[in-house]
């Protein structure tokens, strides 16, 4: 029979080891798309190669993927962008601020709702808005 400090040294042995949970964007624009989600968001660049750009914060990551360059050429980004709501995933992203994150978005070709948009639930104000390539994701700061 195991003790119980070996369970307790085994459990936190495996939930250190795990990898952090993580969103996959697919981009046209990886570089673009990653400067987005750090300023917006507040994210820090982790790694990199020439297909991925990943992004952390707080045990949380987004993986910014590039999508293959045949397929890319085929893919047409408005000015603005078509706002992809069909989609059956929305990433919640905390902020320091909705206002800043809003202004950000906004310098860098995305957009995030007014603030008369903006809802309480929770312990949190949250609003939703749109990348530079229509990906709809939503905004979320403290209400404490």
């Amino acid at each position: 029979m195991r003790s119980f400090a070996y369970s307790i040294a085994i459990t936190g042995y495996r939930m250190n080891t795990r990898p952090k949970p993580s969103a996959v964007i697919f981009a046209k624009d990886i570089d673009r798309m990653a400067r987005f989600y750090m300023d917006v968001a507040e994210m820090t660049e982790v790694s990199r190669d020439k297909d991925h750009i990943v992004l952390n914060e707080d045990g949380f990551q987004i993986v910014v993927h590039g999508i293959p360059t045949k397929i890319a050429a085929t893919i047409q980004i408005t000015t603005p962008p078509e706002i992809r709501e069909e989609t059956p995933i929305k990433i919640c992203l905390p902020v320091t601020s909705i206002e800043y994150a809003r202004n950000k978005a906004a310098e860098l070709g995305g957009r995030i709702g007014p603030k008369a948009k903006e809802w309480v639930a929770r312990g949190f104000r949250a609003c939703d808005g749109n990348d530079p390539e229509g990906n709809v994701f939503q905004v979320r700061e403290s209400e404490a």
